[in-house]
């Protein structure tokens, strides 16, 4: 099967709402060549997943009567595609007049649908991981700031607003630590249409300290770079893995939603239990 590409997709382009079930509407993106532009040609050297949460699901029980949830997706990165998230927005829009038994019918749907686009080609697919919010539990969700050192405290010159991993260094000649480091100047642009994307991201690493004036100017060089939210993240990832040598390391980033959705992929060198997928204040 020829992969399809970003072009293909329906981003920025006129769109018909389908309010009847239809999971042909999602759009699955080969990982392989973005990551092949950042030196990853076989297994990564990272772990993680891509944390979603949905909140505009909505669909009628079996009588007509309208039912609505939040739903948090995890789509592992070992898959071997993304979903663009304009056709997953469609694929949720499809529910909204079609009528399910229950929310379990409903979760297993959306299961078994984004399972198949994500792991669609590979040698042995598995299942992403699906859970549904009902209104009775909406007051439990919290909003939390990704926690550790703010590096937006630095007074820092910026100018370069394309990836610039040469801004990264550490102290090799020191003993090593333990950081957690973060920032909310984070902003990319989408790889089709260009419109910006926003974000906060956490870095937690072991291994030579990373200067923290460079860190933050390396952030926001990604600022009028385009590529969507799982290859940015990658992308740092690596950047640091190669220039800094960390021992351990974790990038994690959380962006803004847009049509519903939103995206917050997390890196690991090390296996580790994913975060909970709690929304900061701009989400």
């Amino acid at each position: 099967m020829t992969p399809h590409t970003p072009e293909q997709s329906q981003l920025g382009k006129a769109s018909a709402y389908a309010d009847q079930y239809d999971a042909s509407l999602l759009f699955p993106l080969a990982r392989a060549g973005k990551r092949a532009e950042i030196g990853i040609t076989a297994a990564p050297a990272f772990f993680g997943a891509d944390l979603w949460t949905a909140f505009e699901l909505s669909w009628l029980n079996l009588r007509g009567k309208p039912q609505v949830a939040l739903a948090h997706i995890t789509v592992p990165c070992e898959t071997p595609n993304i979903i663009e998230s304009k056709s997953f927005k469609l694929y949720l829009n499809s529910f909204n007049n079609t009528r399910f038994a229950d929310a379990a019918e409903v979760q297993a749907r959306i299961r078994a649908d984004v399972s198949e686009a994500a792991w669609r080609g590979a040698a042995h697919p598995a299942t992403v991981g699906v859970k549904l919010l009902l209104p009775d539990m909406f007051d439990r969700e919290p909003v939390h700031e990704l926690d550790g050192l703010n590096l937006d405290r630095l007074d820092v010159e910026c100018t370069q607003y394309q990836p610039a991993p040469e801004l990264l260094t550490a102290q090799f000649n020191e003993a090593p630590v333990n950081e957690v480091l973060v920032s909310h100047l984070l902003k990319s642009n989408c790889l089709v249409t260009g419109q910006p994307d926003w974000g906060s991201v956490q870095i937690a690493y072991s291994g030579p300290q990373i200067d923290q004036e460079g860190l933050l100017q390396y952030i926001v060089s990604f600022r009028n770079h385009n590529e969507f939210h799982e290859q940015c993240v990658e992308r740092i990832f690596m950047d640091i893995w190669t220039r800094c040598k960390p021992i351990k390391l974790t990038v994690y980033a959380r962006y803004t939603r847009r049509g519903g959705l939103d995206i917050n992929p997390l890196r690991t060198s090390h296996p580790q239990a994913l975060p909970r997928n709690i929304r900061t204040a701009r989400q």
